[in-house]
């Protein structure tokens, strides 16, 4: 690669929760933003989702009229893939399927030969996405949190063969969109899921163990831990069909029992009740509340 390159317009595939929040906040750092999708009716969900969170911003002083006005101008939405022709750097932000993301790297790098090709995968290895490409130096990860417009963390995945110049643009890229970024190597789970599942899995055997309620399981680490959210109602904010892909990715790779997912887990997964975005998790939400949460996600 020749050097650190500016990023000024950038693309993202796929315009679900996390997709959409990646554009709004690459929006509100100044950048243009094209969302692929191709289903219309994903792309206008997307487009609500994003309305009324700028909507929310506006709202609670954050933006001004005008603001909200030149952001969402800054945004597109398309069905069609050839409109991401142009783009400096895209973002992959598609369900968690090695095949799915592969193809799509796949096909980015026929149109965009010379762009920067990020993952948002909180699991699958970006060297195995790499190997759909033709050059794999430009291909990383940049994993963001959810809520993305709020959460201020991004890690920058490096793998194998990924040069220097790459992290060093996508590293600039993160801080001007006014987020942290934090290097990891390329291995299952990265660093916060690496740190996170084993505690996250040991609460939900705890209640499948019937230890102790989900309600005192959630309040020992608020109170006792000084946590702003209980392990169980923090499962349910992610997805527990996230979660149970991520834990099947780590326990693949290191084989540690800490990582496997709960029998319950998958029980929850498998009958649909999914954390807030379904409505039904370790505790229910009203559809009022479950769209609130989704709205910012």
């Amino acid at each position: 690669m020749a050097g650190s390159r500016s990023i000024d317009r950038v693309g993202v595939v796929g315009a679900g929760f996390m997709g959409s929040g990646i554009a709004e906040s690459v929006a509100r750092a100044g950048l243009d933003v094209v969302l692929h999708e191709p289903e219309r009716a994903a792309l206008d969900r997307s487009r609500e989702r994003i309305e009324a969170s700028v909507d929310k911003g506006v709202r609670g002083g954050k933006l001004d009229a005008e603001g909200a006005a030149d952001l969402m101008g800054r945004l597109a939405w398309s069905p069609s893939f050839d409109d991401l022709d142009g783009c400096d750097l895209v973002v992959e932000a598609v369900f968690e399927d090695p095949e799915v993301k592969g193809k799509i790297f796949r096909d980015l790098d026929a149109l965009l030969p010379d762009a920067l090709l990020a993952s948002n995968t909180s699991s699958i290895p970006i060297a195995q996405l790499a190997s759909w490409t033709q050059r794999p130096e430009r291909v990383l990860g940049l994993h963001f949190f959810s809520p993305v417009p709020v959460m201020k963390l991004v890690e920058i995945v490096v793998a194998l063969d990924t040069a220097p110049e790459a992290v060093s643009s996508v590293e600039s890229f993160v801080h001007a969109i006014g987020k942290t970024p934090i290097r990891t190597k390329d291995r299952s789970g990265f660093i916060v899921n690496m740190l996170l599942v084993p505690y996250l899995m040991a609460a939900v055997r705890m209640y499948e163990d019937a230890f102790a309620t989900r309600e005192d399981i959630d309040e020992g680490m608020k109170l006792g831990a000084g946590h702003p959210m209980g392990p169980l109602t923090l499962c349910d904010f992610i997805g527990l069909d996230v979660l149970y892909a991520v834990c099947d990715s780590l326990y693949e790779e290191f084989k540690r029992p800490e990582y496997a997912p709960p029998p319950l887990l998958k029980r929850m997964v498998v009958s649909g009740h999914h954390g807030r975005k379904t409505g039904r998790g370790f505790y229910e939400y009203s559809p009022a509340r479950a769209a609130a949460a989704t709205v910012s996600a």
